[in-house]
């Protein structure tokens, strides 16, 4: 009979050891991150492995992996370390904003035609707080924040995983568009498209795993309308590429075409599509450093 984890001692620092050569699925990568013997590692791993009566890597001679139970672990511990290292950040900060760092996930459209220059005007008024930026889409930057690895993110909204527990703050409303290229449609310029029409010429857009392909999903559904696209890319600069060499007809938010608007135009619908917003999100539940609060007065 296995033993109640509820009445099992466990040290942290056989969480710790263990958080690390799960990241890393390295015993010896572990070691140097710990400044402990391999060896040591190895006899760490063994006694929580017995405390909780539970296998929790696969260990060969090439490779080492986790095993189911030890997924479940990591989704745990990995949180748990997160809020402890941003613990850790924000006593040696001592609510100075003279070091420190923030942290910020954020999909590669929003990066680039939004947030640069808020990244620069901070990075000048407070030039020792580095800056960390993870690219990720508007969903899976969600997972960044539950699992502590942030302390904010910038999403498209709706997004499918926010729920409870976040603070959702909107910073601008914009509208996606179907961008083609005059050389190649010259002859849709003039006409209004029903989105019924639309599914006559090739659809290049954002892959599944984005809030942007949930949305035009979503819009062609309410229509009774199964949209297959022609090409599914994770780039928005790339999809208005590939559109002004006439492989179809992109879907793109609005703020990401102004460069492009000599070769390129936007699609007239008979029925305008909704906007969506801007927002910047952070988790309710864990204290945000001095750095993160200044940063998100700039968008007040």
């Amino acid at each position: 009979m296995q033993r109640s984890v509820n009445n099992i001692d466990i040290n942290y620092e056989l969480y710790k050891v263990f958080y690390h050569v799960a990241v890393s699925l390295s015993f010896s990568e572990a070691s140097k991150k710990l400044y402990i013997s391999q060896s040591a590692v190895s006899q760490s791993i063994k006694v929580l492995e017995k405390k909780l009566n539970q296998t929790l890597f696969i260990r060969s001679t090439k490779k080492v992996q986790l095993t189911p139970e030890g997924e479940i672990l990591l989704r745990h511990v990995e949180p748990a370390m997160n809020l402890i290292k941003r613990g850790e950040a924000q006593i040696l900060e001592a609510h100075s904003l003279g070091g420190g760092q923030i942290r910020i996930g954020a999909s590669d459209t929003i990066c680039r035609y939004f947030l640069v220059p808020y990244l620069n005007r901070f990075h000048r008024e407070y030039p020792n707080i580095h800056i960390k930026v993870t690219n990720q889409t508007s969903i899976k930057c969600v997972d960044l924040l539950e699992s502590g690895s942030v302390d904010l993110i910038f999403t498209n909204y709706p997004n499918s995983r926010l729920g409870h527990g976040f603070h959702i703050r909107y910073i601008r409303e914009f509208h996606d568009c179907f961008i083609a290229s005059r050389r190649y449609y010259r002859e849709l310029e003039e006409r209004s498209l029903s989105l019924k029409e639309l599914l006559d010429y090739p659809i290049l857009m954002l892959g599944r795993n984005s809030t942007t392909s949930e949305f035009v999903h979503s819009m062609f559904q309410q229509h009774q309308l199964d949209l297959v696209p022609e090409i599914e890319l994770s780039s928005n600069d790339l999809l208005l590429d590939l559109a002004s060499i006439g492989l179809g007809i992109a879907f793109v938010p609005d703020f990401c075409v102004t460069q492009k608007l000599h070769e390129l135009f936007p699609i007239r619908l008979s029925s305008e599509l909704p906007s969506r917003q801007l927002a910047i999100v952070h988790n309710e539940q864990i204290p945000m450093s001095s750095a993160a609060r200044q940063f998100m007065h700039y968008f007040e």
